[in-house]
Formats: structure tokens, sequence, C-alpha cells
């Protein structure tokens, strides 16, 4: 992994840059700026969701979308039957982690290959998906929350202050959360990765076989980071529902699913900042795409997918890392070295202050 972008070091930096940003942009850009953001900041949590278990854990899911959607249904269908936002903000966050636990058991203790892992992500997202998706008569509701089938669930209520029904959160607020809630995610598991549970996750990546013979369970510690994961995904799947009140079958599906991983992989697979940088610029690509006609979407992200595994495979971040590493070795290596001739000696140094109290006399004549 790289060192630069692993050290605390970058973490105080990317910290203090955060903390800058989350303060400073709602003062420097409009309002409608301050909403595309938002939902920059939104996907940049659900990138950091899959870069923790696929970077550091070993585990690539390939329906890192479904603990995204099952986070944006369940705060839909919960705030519409109880009103207050709290209760539902939390299960938002629960429900994803639940359904990852369940879904990380049967697949670690059943013994089951990384292939199998990602074809049964894949395909839990498209039961996910296919089931949303049928669910478009009057009949299908929960409560008082209509499913919608593919039209989905429009006028989500949006989050209020807790205990305050009627103080819903305006946009800016939003950023701010939105903003908050990336920084202690990226915090929590730098914090959680420095500790002797995160080094026991990566060992298990490295060398499992190792990590069973030294007396750990690796399988425990891979449903760990696998639940987090979905848990990390539901936050941002709640978050995504508050920022355009709406949600639909499309966050389950396959493009969806695919572009989660092609942040990690533009970012920077092994960094937790890396993915964050990823997916603020596929994101803003694709906005900018979307403004035109000419140029297909998926078809550029497909090129940018192969431009990168070729010829950039450790992703912005790291090879920035690598880059400014090699250069400090550079120019610490070009410094002038004094030469040792013209280093003043301790002879010298006492033939310029005058006799050595110690130098023995010459015998006088």
């Amino acid at each position: 992994m790289n060192r630069f972008a692993n050290s605390w070091a970058s973490a105080i930096v990317c910290l203090a840059l955060g903390l800058l940003l989350m303060l400073g942009l709602p003062v420097v850009i409009d309002d409608y700026t301050l909403i595309e953001v938002t939902i920059y900041v939104v996907m940049a949590i659900l990138s950091v969701s899959l870069a923790f278990i696929w970077g550091y854990g070993g585990i690539l899911c390939f329906g890192q979308a479904a603990f995204f959607g099952l986070g944006a249904y369940t705060y839909a269908i919960a705030v519409m039957n109880l009103g207050d936002s709290t209760l539902p903000f939390l299960l938002a966050i629960v429900v994803p982690a639940l359904f990852a636990a369940l879904l990380g058991y049967v697949i670690f203790y059943g013994r089951l290959s990384d292939v199998y892992m990602g074809v049964i992500t894949l395909t839990v997202t498209l039961i996910l998906f296919n089931l949303v998706n049928s669910t478009a008569g009057p009949e299908w509701r929960i409560g008082d929350a209509p499913l919608g089938g593919f039209n989905g669930i429009p006028a989500i209520p949006t989050l209020n202050w807790p205990g305050l029904k009627d103080e819903v959160l305006t946009p800016k607020d939003l950023f701010y959360l939105a903003f908050a809630c990336l920084l202690v995610v990226y915090v929590g598991l730098r914090a959680l990765l420095a500790s002797k549970v995160g080094r026991v996750i990566v060992a298990a990546k490295e060398n499992e076989q190792r990590v069973l013979l030294l007396g750990y369970d690796a399988r425990a510690y891979k449903l760990f980071s696998f639940t987090l994961g979905g848990a990390i995904a539901g936050l941002a799947g709640c978050l995504f529902a508050n920022w355009g009140a709406f949600t639909s079958p499309t966050i389950f599906g396959l493009a969806q699913s695919a572009q989660i991983i092609i942040w990690v992989i533009v970012g920077g697979l092994g960094t937790l900042v890396g993915p964050v940088v990823g997916a603020v610029a596929i994101q803003w690509l694709t906005t900018q795409i979307g403004t035109q006609q000419t140029l297909n979407a998926n078809l550029v992200l497909g090129g940018i997918l192969v431009v990168f595994v070729l010829l950039v495979p450790r992703g912005i971040v790291p090879t920035a890392g690598q880059l400014i590493e090699a250069a400090w070795r550079r120019l610490r290596r070009s410094r002038p070295a004094v030469p040792a001739a013209t280093r003043p000696s301790a002879a010298s140094a006492a033939d310029g202050a005058g006799a050595s109290p110690l130098a023995p006399m010459e015998p006088t004549r």
C-alpha cells in the first residue's frame, strides 16, 4: 500500500482540508451549486464503504448498491410511517448492516470462494432490483408508504432536527450533515485500521491462513468489515433519499454497482481518500456529459476504466503519493554535501582561537 496516502500526516492534511471545504464552500458558492456538491459528498461516502471492504478487507463486493438502496428505501418507508426522522435515520444504517451481516455470514462461514462472493452479491442486487421494480400497484405499500414500483417513492420527507418534527433541514444543513458524516466515516475508519482489529483485517486480506495459525478467526473479522461497509453504504443511501426527496429501483441497478467499482479503481484501491477523489471526479464528469448529447456517459466511463486499469493501475492518489515521495527523495539527494576537507577540524578551530591551554609548551633556550 502507498505509504504517503496511508500515513497519519496525510490523514491530518485530508481532515484539515475537509474541514476547510465544509466551512468554506457554502460561503463562496451559490445554493444551486451547493446542492450539486452535496450529491458528490454522498457518493463519496458510498465509495468509501466499498474502498474499506475491498481495499483493506480484500472483499470485492459487486452488490454495494444493494446496501445503498436498502438505506434509501428503509428511510423513505420509515419516515412516511413515523413522521419524525430520527429513528428512520438510524434504521437506514441498521437495516443494511443487518442484511450485510446475514449475507456475509452465509458467504464467509459457508467457506465460499471470492468468485462466488462477487456472483452472490451481484445476484442479490439484481433480485432486489426486480423485487422493488414489480411493486407498481396501489396494493404494494408498507403502512402509509406506497412502494411505487418502477416509479419509485416521491415526496420523501426531509430529515428534521431530533425531536423537532417541523424543523426540517435546509439544503445548507443537509450539506453540512453529509460532509460531517464523510469526515466522521473517514476518521473512524482510519482509527479502526490503526487498531488491533484493523491490523487483523488487513492481515486476513494479505494471508488468511497465517492469521488462522496465529489464533484469529479470519471469517469473523471479514464479517465485521463487510457489515460495517454495509452500514456506511446505508448511511449514504439515507442521505441520497434526503437529497432528492426521491428514490427508485434504479438505485439497485447494475449501472450503480459498476460506478462504485469505477470510483474506487480511479481514485486508488488501498486508500480511503482516493475513492473520495474518484467519486467526485467521475460524478462531476458524468454531470458534464449529461448536459450535452454528443457523448454517451457509459461509453466514456468504460473508456476511463480501461485507461486506468492499463496505464494507471494504482489509481490517482497512490500514484500521486508515489510521485511526491520520488520527488522528495530526488530533492534530498540533490542537496550539495559539504566536502570533508572543508569542514573545520578541532585543531584548526583551536588555531583560530589561539593556543590551547592544554597544548604542550616548547622548551625555552
